[in-house]
């Protein structure tokens, strides 16, 4: 049997969200069934709200 990994889903501000591979890192715009890099099966997806840090990266810039 080979590697398994997942999808990590990396929602961004200002550009589109990507799915990175758990295990090797690369990023898709889309979910597939393996990584097309790596090629380890994907079993779940998990969440990560990068768009928390943008914002909060930018607030801290505009603050007065």
């Amino acid at each position: 049997m080979g590697k398994s990994g997942y999808w990590i889903e990396e929602a961004h501000v200002f550009r589109a969200d990507v799915y990175r591979c758990s295990e090797c890192g690369a990023e898709s715009k889309k979910i597939s069934k393996s990584c097309p890099k790596c090629g380890c099966r994907m079993k779940k997806s998990k969440y990560d709200p990068k768009w928390v840090d943008e914002l909060s990266l930018l607030d801290a810039i505009l603050e007065d």
